[in-house]
């Protein structure tokens, strides 16, 4: 039977010829959380149900394979809202042109957007509430950048262990049934110190102005920036982004390391 730890998402393997035929408690060998399991024979419903603490047998298809956030790319919206196929030959080749087209008009004009302001190219992932999650995403990527959107906080998380990410952008609502800000702030703060310097962290404040020192400051983070304000934040971000590297310019010269 395999268990997984609801407070830092370990996986635990127990002989099923120990488990006992009532509900027992485990503790994490990795966070020391006391995870409250059942038997499978208990388990109602699909196989490998969740039980009230959290923790998952193998027969959940759900938990075996975590997908870390993918990739945003600009024509998403696109698809998202497409009609219909058609159903006549000449109507699709009209309608596949003209989203060809439309792709490259909008890759060119982003390419321009990313000489013209010299932004570099940084890998950024998102994790926002639904209602701004893809604007901030489109706002980034039209400006160089390669944006990540997690829906929750697994594919976050997954994202943030598999992938080294140079900024992100977390939102306090982001997944919040599962507590999601609270998790991925924990696993920032698990960042060995060099690690975390390579991270700009952000935080989507609708309460705060973007730039404000003190609010990022209070909240552990580099920056502060309010969603209301998305248009401008490529700009904002650029120049913390730069304010940073030149803070920290004698120090990477010293451990010879590239700036951020």
């Amino acid at each position: 039977m395999v268990i997984i730890c609801q407070q830092c998402t370990a996986r635990l393997q127990l002989d099923d010829t120990k488990i006992p035929a009532r509900s027992f408690t485990v503790r994490c060998p990795k966070c020391q959380h006391m995870i409250n399991a059942q038997p499978p024979s208990q388990t109602t419903g699909e196989q490998g149900a969740v039980s009230l603490s959290g923790s998952v047998s193998a027969g959940n298809s759900r938990f075996e394979r975590p997908r870390p956030a993918p990739a945003y790319k600009l024509d998403d919206d696109t698809a998202a809202s497409s009609e219909d196929p058609a159903t006549d030959k000449d109507d699709a080749a009209q309608l596949l042109a003209s989203l060809l087209q439309r792709a490259m008009s909008t890759a060119a004009e982003a390419s321009k957007s990313t000489e013209r302001r010299g932004f570099g190219h940084r890998r950024a992932l998102i994790c926002a509430s639904e209602e701004h999650r893809f604007a901030v995403a489109r706002a980034l990527v039209e400006n160089g950048y390669e944006a990540y959107v997690a829906e929750d906080t697994t594919q976050a998380i997954e994202r943030m262990r598999e992938d080294h990410m140079d900024v992100l952008l977390l939102d306090p609502l982001f997944d919040q049934q599962e507590q999601g800000a609270a998790f991925i702030k924990r696993e920032v703060s698990a960042l060995r110190p060099a690690a975390r310097r390579r991270l700009f962290f952000v935080n989507l404040l609708p309460d705060a102005r973007s730039g404000d020192q003190h609010a990022a400051f209070v909240n552990h983070a580099n920056l502060t920036i309010n969603p209301s304000e998305i248009e401008e934040m490529p700009y904002v971000l650029e120049r913390a982004i730069r304010n940073f590297n030149e803070l920290y310019r004698d120090f990477n010269r010293a451990l010879q390391v590239a700036e951020f």
